[in-house]
């Protein structure tokens, strides 16, 4: 069976959703630190960063999506294996050059068969259309 690669919209889509639940989540935590008197501020500042950076990674890691991706029908594979996740510090590295060079990755995908952003070539990675 031929493998489908997620298209910009499948993948824009997935990243507003993305977004919506860790905005979500880090008000959350805000709501439960705020029902008790004696946490510094630089403990929400730290627990809501490392919402923001391990979210990706972990669930793209761990499941090979996240909940956008999931939403969105896509996954993110290794691409020498696309049977497997990509792994915990790949999955690092995906993210940081992901933030670091933001939509300008992202736009890059309509210029190759695979639909690879720039963060997925240094990751090796692909995404790829599931079929529910």
């Amino acid at each position: 069976m031929e493998k489908r690669y997620a298209k910009l919209f499948d993948r824009v889509k997935a990243a507003v959703i993305d977004s919506l639940f860790i905005m979500a989540s880090i008000y959350v935590i805000t709501s439960i630190f705020s029902q008790f008197e004696n946490i510094p501020a630089y403990v929400k500042i730290i627990v809501s960063a490392f919402v923001f950076v391990l979210y990706d990674p972990i669930f793209t890691s761990c499941w090979g999506a996240t909940i956008g991706h999931s939403q969105s029908g896509i996954v993110v594979r290794n691409e020498d294996n696309l049977d497997e996740n990509i792994t915990f510090p790949i999955a690092i590295i995906r993210f940081i050059v992901k933030v670091f060079l933001g939509w300008i990755s992202l736009l890059t995908i309509t210029g190759n068969e695979k639909k690879k952003a720039i963060h997925d070539y240094v990751a090796k990675s692909v995404v790829i259309i599931v079929d529910k």
